[in-house]
This record gives C-alpha cells, sequence and structure tokens, in this order.
C-alpha cells in the first residue's frame, strides 16, 4: 500500500507513514513494536505487560510529554524530571471505549513557572500531540500541573 492508497479523513494529505510489526505470543499477548525495532509485550490481560487501552493512555502520556519537555526547554526553564498519572475512563458497555482520560504532569525543575507550565502542557494537549489528535475530538482530556513537589493544581479541560 503507498501513502496515496491510505484513507484520510478531512482530506489530511499523508506525510509519513509509521510502520510496526504485531505477533501473537499466545493467549491474549502480543509482542509489537516498529520493524526491525526493540518489540513491546501487550497483555490484554495485564499479566506481561500493558493492555492495548493502557497503551492507548501511554500513548497519550508521552506524546504530550515530549512536547512539554521541548516546550520549557525552548524557555530556557529545562524540566529535571517529569512523571505523569493517566487515568482513562470507559464505557460501562461494549466496546468499552475510552470515553475521558485525565494527565497528572508532575514536573520539577529551577525556574519553571507555573503559567508557563500549564501553557507547555496546554499546547501539549491542544495543538500539538499527534494521539490526542487522532482520538475522537468528543473524548474530554482533563490535566493538571504539579509544580516542583507540590500537590493540587488546578483541573483544566480541553
Amino acid at each position: 500500500m503507498t501513502s496515496v492508497d491510505f484513507p484520510t479523513r478531512d482530506g489530511a494529505k499523508v506525510g509519513r507513514v509509521n510502520h510496526v510489526t504485531i505477533g501473537w505470543a499466545g493467549e491474549h499477548q502480543f509482542d509489537a513494536g516498529r520493524f526491525d525495532h526493540t518489540q513491546v509485550r501487550f497483555d490484554s490481560s495485564g499479566k506481561t505487560g500493558p493492555g492495548p487501552v493502557d497503551a492507548l493512555l501511554i500513548a497519550l502520556g508521552t506524546c504530550t510529554a515530549v512536547d512539554v519537555i521541548d516546550i520549557l526547554a525552548k524557555r530556557r526553564t529545562p524540566v529535571e524530571t517529569l512523571t505523569m498519572e493517566v487515568r482513562g475512563a470507559r464505557a460501562d458497555e461494549v466496546p468499552a471505549r475510552l470515553i475521558g482520560a485525565e494527565i497528572v504532569y508532575q514536573i520539577t525543575g529551577v525556574g519553571i513557572a507555573r503559567p508557563h507550565a500549564e501553557r507547555a502542557v496546554a499546547l501539549a494537549v491542544a495543538k500539538y500531540c499527534s494521539v490526542r489528535s487522532s482520538l475522537d475530538p468528543e473524548i474530554p482530556v482533563c490535566w493538571r500541573v504539579e509544580l516542583n513537589g507540590e500537590k493540587g493544581g488546578q483541573k483544566l479541560r480541553l
């Protein structure tokens, strides 16, 4: 299949094409990754790796985190540590699709001011993260920032 054969929404032009391979490893386990690169175990039972929905939440979190790190570095306030907790609410009926997500960003770094950290997260979630942009826009993604060891912070929705 060439890039012109891909169906797109909104008439979007195809830029690059990601290529992954997935191999069944028995039961509900799969090994997946980029072609000829490191493989990751996915397990819908959660015994030997994250399940598919967990993987989606991991992708959402890491995709936004890359942008947060880059935006704050451009402000000359580099991130020293960044951890996140990502929760996804799922529908009660089949398919138990994702119906909402919350991301808590725990950021430390010298000179990082709250307005700048929150602006970086807002831009990452609303504008730059390709994973978020690939999700149904009706799925709410809420987030909050805990800066330099504080707890709490205002929950924002995009």
